[in-house]
């Protein structure tokens, strides 16, 4: 992947079109899902898709103006840096809510996108274009606003502050949820494949510092090297690596401290059983912060954790 530093004018513009282009799709598919229920925010989110289309004529008439009519296809997911959201699409099923704080984080990553967009652009003509759009997503009335109070708590007025914690919630919180789970369910099969090829708890402690310790170096590697935050707003790539590499850690060493316990089937069970709470703080994790329905996140982390469970038994029974 490409970073965002390393694109040229030209890409960031090329960039710029396909992004407003899927912006616009995803306001006209909510605008589709709430047609029935909701006609007058429906409205709104056709009157925004109309916005975004706007948006993508200029940049395309400044494009061909400046570099031809050839169009390179890149998109967001095609540049490290961005955000990785789940499709827009999936949203209609969850309500007119998820849509607005959809709509409120695209905003507020389109204004960081231009802003550095701008500083980053040479010629006079395409700066000023990019200034222009930062400003208007910068100005964007309140979506709370927009869609109507009667959609919404009354005091679900979304400022720009609050769009910012949800942001960071979304951006910074969640990737250290991500490592917790990473930690808690990787980390099953080499643990309990050394207490059932060992039968001494002390060496599976080991193994299990060993397994979790080394998974939280590689997911805090892995975080803190995938973007600067400059463009995602993400924050310090050693703070985000460090809250991941700390949960993942975190999550492998729950049911690593057992072994402590001398008498082998004592450690077992209270292993086992800390493996059962872990699976179900996920699942109310995936419910709570990542849009799962909490039966559907029970049965796919029971399923998943099961399997890695039974995978260290049999190969540590070999």
């Amino acid at each position: 992947m490409k970073s965002f530093s390393d694109l040229t004018e030209q890409e960031i513009i090329a960039l710029a079109i396909s992004s407003e282009d899927d912006d616009a799709r995803a306001y006209a598919g909510f605008a589709h899902a709430l047609m029935a229920d909701y006609p007058a925010s429906a409205k709104v989110f056709v009157e925004m898709a109309e916005e975004e289309h706007e948006h993508r004529r200029s940049l395309t008439e400044l494009y061909a103006k400046k570099f031809g009519d050839y169009i390179p296809l890149i998109r967001r997911a095609d540049i490290n840096g961005f955000v990785k959201h789940k499709p827009a699409w999936t949203l209609n099923k969850l309500g007119i809510d998820a849509m607005r704080k959809r709509a409120e984080v695209i905003e507020l990553e389109n204004y960081r996108f231009y802003t550095q967009a701008t500083d980053r652009s040479s010629d006079p003509q395409v700066k000023k274009l990019l200034s222009d759009l930062a400003a208007a997503e910068k100005g964007h009335e309140s979506l709370a606003s927009k869609l109507g109070l009667e959609h919404l708590t009354t005091d679900a007025k979304i400022d720009e502050n609050e769009t910012q914690r949800r942001l960071f919630l979304l951006q910074v919180v969640q990737p250290g949820l991500v490592g917790l789970m990473d930690g808690s369910v990787s980390t099953l099969a080499p643990i309990f494949a050394a207490a059932f090829a060992t039968g001494n708890t002390w060496q599976t402690f080991l193994v299990g510092v060993a397994a979790s310790i080394g998974a939280g170096i590689s997911m805090g590697l892995a975080e803190g090297l995938s973007d600067d935050g400059k463009l995602t707003g993400r924050g310090h790539p050693l703070i985000r690596g460090l809250a991941s590499g700390i949960m993942t850690a975190v999550g492998g060493l729950g049911h690593t401290l057992p072994f402590l316990i001398t008498d082998f089937h004592s450690a077992f069970i209270l292993a086992v059983l800390v493996v059962i709470v872990e699976l179900g703080v996920i699942s109310w994790i995936r419910w709570k912060y990542m849009d799962t329905p909490f039966v559907k996140a029970a049965l796919q982390i029971a399923v998943g954790g099961l399997l890695v469970f039974l995978t260290g038994i049999f190969i540590g029974s070999a």
